[in-house]
């Protein structure tokens, strides 16, 4: 039986290894009809700590990790633009009060 692959965006990165992604589906409501968006959070196992918040990734189902973690980081679909930025220094070396 192949494995399920998800594709999602990562919402925390702050565990080491560990990111959380959250999924969004489409799921038709029985009676009304419409379509309703419905979000759900899983932990995936990223070995070199690559993913950064806002990041497209793509991950696959794996045997259990931990308590929490059965899926994988497959791959980076898509890089953040905030993630990308490095944070900007002074360049100045001083502080700017101009009193």
């Amino acid at each position: 039986m192949p494995k399920k692959r998800l594709i999602g965006e990562v919402l925390s990165d702050k565990m080491d290894k560990t990111v959380v992604v959250a999924v969004s589906t489409l799921v038709k409501h029985p009676r009304v009809g419409k379509y309703i968006k419905r979000t759900k959070k899983y932990y995936a196992h990223d070995e070199n700590n690559e993913c950064r918040v806002g990041d497209i990734v793509e991950i696959v189902e794996s045997r259990p990790l931990s308590k929490l973690k059965r899926w994988k980081v497959e791959r980076i679909v898509e890089r953040s633009v905030f993630a990308e930025k490095a944070p900007e220094e002074d360049l100045e070396g001083g502080s700017n009060n101009d009193n």
